[in-house]
């Protein structure tokens, strides 16, 4: 479903503040994969989301989703190709709509474009199904303007219409990591569900290394733009934070960098 070949980037190219951001990062998901990645700050790790999603393109190297090679297209049009959900629950949705026109925003996506927004009743009628499942009673709010709504609800917001058109790649990009634990705690559960329900083939950021483990089927882990270590599922079940800090300094010589939100 998605394949990185040898993409690499650098930024800032012949100068003092030079960083090479990724190299020959090669990455193959299969459908219904779910990845989880993790590093220390500087690792690569939104850097890899952004040349999928298309904010940024590699100087070098291939990507393809599906069968579509994907590396040169614009942005805005790979975006009917993927879902995404930030980091910062104000950046997904738009807080002067309507729950119900943010939806049908997020529904429009990989159809054609129209002047309309097209909140029809059949329409307030899907919208309102699939917003029972995050059982956070929205589907009677479809007319609340969503800068009311709290972090926790935007981002469960910002997660379906992500999600709700089933495209064929879904990137989270830290999305619990600006929330308190309970509400961060709501997000994960709701992630799981989602996932799982459209069999989505998805990678998730994470500074947490117990959230890592807990979610997905695969992980991989990445510093100074490479990809140092690739989990698969059964390995995975076996693995603990413990292990995971004993991995990377096996294989770079030296600890982690003692953080917080990194051991989670």
């Amino acid at each position: 479903m998605l394949q990185l070949n040898h993409v690499s980037l650098t930024f800032n190219e012949g100068t003092m503040d030079e960083k090479k951001a990724l190299r020959s990062t090669n990455l193959q998901l299969k459908s219904g994969d779910f990845l989880t990645v993790i590093g220390s700050n500087g690792a690569g790790k939104s850097t890899l989301m952004n040349v999928i999603s298309g904010s940024l393109i590699p100087d070098t190297g291939d990507i393809i989703i599906g069968e579509k090679p994907v590396t040169h297209i614009q942005e805005y049009k790979r975006s009917r190709l993927i879902g995404r959900v930030f980091q910062d629950p104000m950046a997904g949705t738009a807080p002067s709509m309507t729950i119900a026109e943010n939806l049908a925003m997020a529904w429009s996506r990989n159809k054609k474009r129209s002047l309309s927004i097209g909140v029809t009743k059949k329409r307030k009628d899907v919208f309102r199904d699939h917003l029972k499942t995050l059982n956070l009673g929205l589907e009677d709010r479809l007319s609340a303007k969503v800068g009311l709504l709290s972090g926790g609800e935007r981002q469960a917001l910002s997660l379906l219409m992500a999600t709700f058109t089933q495209p064929q790649i879904l990137l989270l990009d830290e999305h619990t990591a600006a929330l308190d634990p309970s509400r961060a705690e709501l997000i994960t559960s709701i992630t799981k569900d989602i996932v799982a329900r459209f069999e989505l083939t998805t990678l998730m950021v994470t500074h947490n290394m117990q959230q890592a483990l807990d979610l997905g089927n695969r992980l991989i882990m990445m510093d100074k733009g490479q990809i140092i270590l690739d989990v698969n599922s059964e390995d995975k079940k076996k693995l603990s934070v413990e292990k995971l800090l004993q991995e990377f300094q096996r294989i770079r010589g030296e600890k982690m960098a003692s953080d917080k939100a990194i051991l989670g």
